[in-house]
């Protein structure tokens, strides 16, 4: 992959593409990856869609960008790794099918393991040798509904000023940026250490995430909100020219938040919206029986954020409902 990059001639563009490995038919499995490099040198601003392979708004928030550039460039290389979880994407979901691992959990990779960790070792050694700043696109699952919003790893970010990380963040506008800790509760489960942002951090280059919606479904305003905010970090980082068009530079700074589970299976009715303040004493929403009679019904003591919140209504026992930010404060990044 860092060939692909490294092979691009100045003021040149390219779509190549990285052989990982190969099919039981003998077809290969690839990351493609797209260039865009300046004829003056400068930074490079490395792009990653699909780590997740139904997590779809990032990658033509992605695509969308890297084709406006259009000569545009000032200085410096865009590279975009739109799918890098090709076999998920394939199979229209999360986890890579081969081995039913989280790519995002499995940074840096391992060169000779499993089909997941080659993915995300194959990626790691090119942002390693390229990358200056990693934008890694997300959105919340399937059944849930969100606003743009941004996540950034605080624990590692002693080799990157927080500063800049909000710097960053600000440039998509988000409802919330969420500043998380690795031990702490993430979108889901599991070994957050693995996450590409945070391995990027621990190099001591800039990385956040950036949550575009829902997954499985393209939503034009999510998509047109992350290539607004790549022009804006790319004009930041001196890529591009500044067109401006001014932009608030206040974030919500979220510090706690916590998922919301169903305590009964049967059908959740959602009474609030995503993106939006639930007052105390509000209802989230309820859970109600295949009789349509009342189980569950969410409410809290205090004001909170609504990050996400589920939109399919068939629910088990344990099934998430909800993510909301607890504490947070405004701040100027």
């Amino acid at each position: 992959m860092a060939e692909v990059v490294a092979g691009t001639a100045s003021g040149q563009t390219r779509v190549g593409q990285a052989e990982i490995g190969t099919f039981a038919s003998g077809m290969p499995i690839m990351i493609p990856v797209m260039v865009a490099r300046a004829s003056e040198p400068g930074p490079t601003l490395w792009l990653n869609g699909a780590v997740h392979g139904d997590e779809l708004n990032g990658v033509l928030a992605s695509l969308d960008f890297f084709h406006a550039l259009d000569g545009r460039l000032l200085k410096g290389t865009v590279v975009v790794t739109p799918i890098c979880n090709p076999v998920a994407l394939d199979a229209r979901r999360k986890r890579v099918p081969q081995d039913e691992l989280d790519l995002d959990q499995n940074f840096p990779g391992r060169a000779g393991g499993s089909l997941s960790q080659r993915l995300a070792y194959a990626l790691f050694e090119g942002i390693r040798a390229q990358a200056d700043v990693v934008v890694n696109f997300h959105t919340m699952n399937p059944y849930f509904e969100s606003e743009p919003y941004a996540v950034y790893k605080g624990d590692a970010s002693a080799k990157v000023a927080e500063s800049d990380l909000l710097g960053m963040v600000a440039c998509f506008s988000p409802f919330v940026a969420c500043r998380m800790i690795t031990s702490s509760a993430g979108e889901l489960p599991g070994d957050n250490s693995g996450a590409l942002d945070y391995q990027v951090l621990n190099l001591g280059k800039a990385a956040i995430m950036v949550e575009l919606g829902g997954g499985s479904r393209q939503v034009p305003a999510h998509i047109e909100a992350g290539r607004a905010g790549l022009e804006r970090l790319a004009a930041l980082m001196g890529l591009l020219p500044n067109n401006g068009t001014p932009f608030s530079r206040s974030v919500r700074r979220v510090t706690k938040r916590t998922h919301v589970f169903s305590e009964h299976g049967g059908f959740f009715r959602q009474h609030a919206r995503a993106g939006s303040l639930l007052k105390a004493g509000e209802c989230l929403g309820e859970v109600q029986d295949y009789a349509g009679r009342l189980l569950q019904r969410v409410t809290y003591d205090q004001d909170v954020l609504i990050i996400g919140i589920r939109c399919d209504p068939v629910v088990h026992t344990g099934d998430r409902i909800g993510f909301i930010g607890l504490e947070w404060e405004e701040m100027d990044a």
